[in-house]
């Protein structure tokens, strides 16, 4: 889906049909996603899944959430993704059951190869695993994988997947700083 680029100042990233379904997309935020009610998340999980996210039961997904490509969303049932989160999804996100994504986090499936003169757009998928958690305002970087039940502290940042489950990671760049109890 990315251009493979020629020159490091003109051309698009994405061809014409993804440009012009995000446009879309981005009205259907403007007028009918982000002005809603907050208790509406069945509302707002239909407008996602209407641009192919793939949402299992009881997700909420709340008003001011920035999701970039719906088709590129996968949540499980009970997942969340609180207001002001930003979900850069370009390359996947997966959110696996019971997991959440708290208020001003931001999921970053992009970034730029600065060794190449082009400087390329790449990208590469985020994985959130079953009842993990990533704090208020934590940055996680492409590729990463939070495994379950692990905790990412506010403000942390995670530039590479994360290794212990039910284990609290905070800091930048993200390490372990506590044990979490497992849940059922």
């Amino acid at each position: 889906m990315i251009i493979e680029r020629r020159d490091r100042v003109a051309g698009p990233s994405f061809p014409l049909g993804n440009r012009a379904v995000r446009q879309l997309w981005n009205c259907a935020w403007l007028l009918l996603f982000r002005p809603s009610p907050r208790p509406l998340h069945r509302w707002r999980a239909g407008l996602l899944r209407l641009f192919g996210a793939q949402l299992g039961r009881q997700v909420h997904v709340y008003p001011s959430a920035k999701v970039w490509a719906p088709w590129n969303l996968r949540m499980g049932d009970h997942a969340a993704v609180a207001d002001g989160a930003t979900l850069y999804n370009i390359s996947p996100i997966t959110i696996h059951e019971f997991g959440i994504v708290s208020q001003g986090a931001h999921l970053c499936t992009g970034s730029h190869d600065y060794n190449n003169p082009t400087f390329q757009l790449i990208a590469a998928p985020i994985v959130v695993q079953r009842h993990a958690w990533i704090c208020a305002e934590a940055f996680l970087s492409p590729g990463v994988t939070v495994p379950e039940g692990a905790v990412v502290a506010p403000r942390a940042v995670v530039t590479k997947s994360l290794p212990y489950a039910w284990t609290v990671y905070g800091g930048v760049p993200a390490r372990p700083i506590g044990q979490r109890r497992r849940q059922a």
